[in-house]
């Protein structure tokens, strides 16, 4: 049994068709890479696999057990969702990484949380750092954190690299490898080369289908 299953999806909000009968099949500790033309479905399929979107017929299976049929805070925890452009809250650096342990009713743990920022690069008194002070980069990489604090079995990036200089994508990659070497299963949909390249494994996707060739812009 596959650890995520995508069964005919389809996805057309208001007669505007968007994901058209998908089949997919993603294995336990599985590194997925999602790539094709803009506006081709990619970044849909992620949000629908997050239960962001809810498929217009079709079933997407977790674990054996419908997407549908997990409560949502439980199934949120298990298939973690990182924005292209991420979305901080509160004031401070420390009031995004309080909140996994506060909606699992658990103590937050400050030594888990400098160690987290050590690991991309980012000094400790960053914890009381005001949001509004963070880079774009820096922004990116308290989010991931966030997302990681507590290992999601499935872990969603939507062109999380896309607009960081070089200095911030290659922490970013190196904590997206850190993570996998962690059995996570991760799905990325991206367009950078160097990421396409380097993929394990690779699905396209065109005018909301999935195609058999590679795709160039």
């Amino acid at each position: 049994m596959s650890l995520l299953e995508l069964n005919n999806i389809r996805y057309h909000p208001q007669q505007q068709l968007i994901i058209d009968h998908i089949n997919l099949a993603v294995e336990e500790s599985d590194f997925l890479t999602i790539s094709g033309p803009s506006g081709g479905g990619k970044s849909t399929l992620l949000r629908l696999i997050a239960s962001l979107a809810t498929p217009t017929s079709g079933d997407i299976i977790f674990n054996g057990k419908k997407q549908r049929e997990y409560p949502y805070t439980e199934y949120r925890q298990l298939v973690s969702y990182c924005f292209q452009q991420p979305t901080l809250f509160g004031e401070t650096v420390r009031d995004n990484l309080d909140f996994p342990y506060l909606i699992r009713e658990k103590n937050p743990d400050q030594q888990a949380m400098l160690q987290h920022l050590e690991m991309v690069d980012l000094p400790q008194d960053y914890l009381d750092k005001p949001i509004t002070q963070l880079s774009g980069g820096e922004r990116q990489r308290v989010a991931l954190i966030r997302n990681i604090l507590f290992l999601p079995k499935i872990l969603l990036l939507d062109e999380v690299t896309v607009g960081l200089d070089e200095h911030n994508k290659i922490i970013i990659q190196q904590l997206i490898a850190h993570i996998h070497q962690k059995q996570v299963t991760i799905l990325q949909v991206t367009h950078d080369e160097a990421e396409i390249q380097a993929a394990e494994k690779i699905i396209w996707i065109k005018g909301g289908k999935l195609v058999h060739e590679p795709i160039r812009q």
